[in-house]
């Protein structure tokens, strides 16, 4: 190619640049399936290969345990020693199974939002060709779509690592406690319900981080009951979680908004109180929620250590998380507008506008 022709090959814009590297990705998705498959069904060999090495040394367990007075000590040890390996062994590798499920999981999610992305991309590329005069709005909602699937996805990808690191592996351990309290049944009873009590212990904190885990994630309540009450709870759950003393007024007619709107309002606040908590060391924080007729307001408002709220948000929107940035956008694309009033040392007020339609 000469140089000439070099300089008059039309460069790409950076939506085409973002659908190619999103091929790319897709590719590579596709590629890296194929390999946790493969692995996914070694591990799931493996696993079944120990269960079965498991179960035979559980019946030689239960032999001995028939006639321990006439086995010698030397062959009880050797068959403890052995069953603990197996279960040892067992344990790792149901753990590592459940992981590549996990990423698995993960993987065919990110590759089917890469495929329908990429369709719709490449329709509405070969749409505003003929017209680039007229590309400019559909470049920018497409690079809005192109950030929110971004977002999307490390989000359910912190979610699943989340759930892996804490329901998951707790009911890994439970299953492991319970195996062990059925071994001691026959030995030692007294051991037995210790290890039972204890195992009932784990399974109320497994369920309590479970239900709190799923609030975090969608409250239910806020479908079946709107915004009012579910605020509520989380205000509670937040205070009593965080050590944070955090009060809830509410002013306006209790009432039913479009779903949408309710979802942001919860998210919105949602966010400011996590970040109160992680980042600005209130010693008290105060939420006051505005029903309008036309209009609902929230004010959250703590008095933390405050920040620089110009530096801030250019930080944030460099992130591909659903953060402040994002739901600011959110409120936006709504008609609203959510306005931070901090400096450093001086605590932060946050206010939330949203039209109700």
């Amino acid at each position: 190619m000469t140089t000439e022709q070099t300089a008059s090959a039309p460069s790409l814009s950076p939506l085409q640049q973002h659908i190619q590297e999103c091929h790319k990705e897709y590719e590579q998705t596709q590629k890296e399936l194929k390999e946790i498959d493969l692995l996914i069904q070694q591990s799931s060999d493996e696993v079944d290969k120990l269960a079965r090495r498991n179960a035979q040394i559980t019946n030689r367990l239960r032999q001995i345990e028939a006639n321990f007075d006439t086995v010698p000590r030397s062959d009880i040890q050797e068959v403890y020693t052995a069953a603990q390996e197996a279960q040892k062994r067992l344990f790792m590798m149901k753990g590592q199974l459940e992981k590549l499920q996990s990423d698995q999981q993960h993987l065919q999610k990110l590759a089917d939002l890469l495929r329908r992305f990429l369709e719709i991309a490449d329709q509405e590329m070969l749409a505003i060709q003929p017209a680039e005069t007229t590309s400019t709005p559909k470049s920018v909602s497409q690079q809005m779509i192109v950030r929110i699937i971004e977002a999307q996805e490390n989000e359910r990808q912190h979610l699943a690592r989340q759930m892996h690191d804490g329901p998951a592996q707790s009911l890994t351990n439970l299953i492991l406690q319970a195996e062990i309290c059925e071994r001691l049944f026959d030995m030692d009873k007294e051991r037995a319900r210790a290890e039972l009590a204890a195992l009932k212990a784990a399974v109320n904190s497994t369920f309590q981080k479970t239900r709190n885990f799923i609030f975090e994630l969608r409250p239910m309540i806020l479908d079946d009951l709107g915004l009012v009450p579910t605020l509520k709870r989380y205000v509670e759950s937040f205070t009593e979680n965080s050590g944070i003393p955090t009060n809830l007024s509410i002013a306006g007619k209790e009432r039913r908004m479009p779903p949408h709107t309710e979802v942001t309002v919860f998210r919105v606040i949602q966010e400011l109180l996590n970040n109160a908590r992680q980042h600005a060391q209130p010693t008290r924080i105060q939420v006051n929620l505005d029903i309008e007729p036309k209009l609902v307001r929230a004010i959250v408002e703590d008095d933390g250590i405050g920040f620089d709220v110009a530096g801030a948000m250019a930080s944030a929107r460099q992130q591909k998380t659903l953060g402040i940035a994002t739901l600011q956008e959110r409120v936006e694309m709504l008609g609203g507008q959510l306005a931070f009033e901090s400096s450093v040392g001086r605590g932060t007020k946050v206010t939330l506008e949203i039209p109700i339609e």
